[in-house]
């Protein structure tokens, strides 16, 4: 084998297991990205549900409330007047 075919093999065998390496390194930071989006779904969808249920627990503590106090709507009913 002559010297250049030698270093044509060894420069495309170097080239090869270059691309392959750079493609393997970009599917795994794919894979981990893609990883982290489910992750960062989990905790929206944990601090939705989260959300919710203090909605919830507020709803029924405000009926609770309006069933024992009388809420007026603020429009200054029952105020006495300023003026003199």
């Amino acid at each position: 084998m002559s010297r250049a075919s030698k270093i044509t093999l060894a420069g495309t065998s170097l080239a090869a297991v270059a691309i392959v390496f750079f493609v393997h390194y970009g599917q795994q930071a794919e894979k981990t990205a893609m990883h982290a989006g489910v992750v960062r779904d989990m905790e929206r969808q944990k601090v939705k549900k989260e959300r919710q249920a203090d909605f919830e627990m507020q709803r029924e503590l405000e009926g609770e409330y309006r069933k024992v106090q009388t809420v007026h709507d603020g429009d200054g009913g029952g105020k006495a007047d300023a003026g003199g």
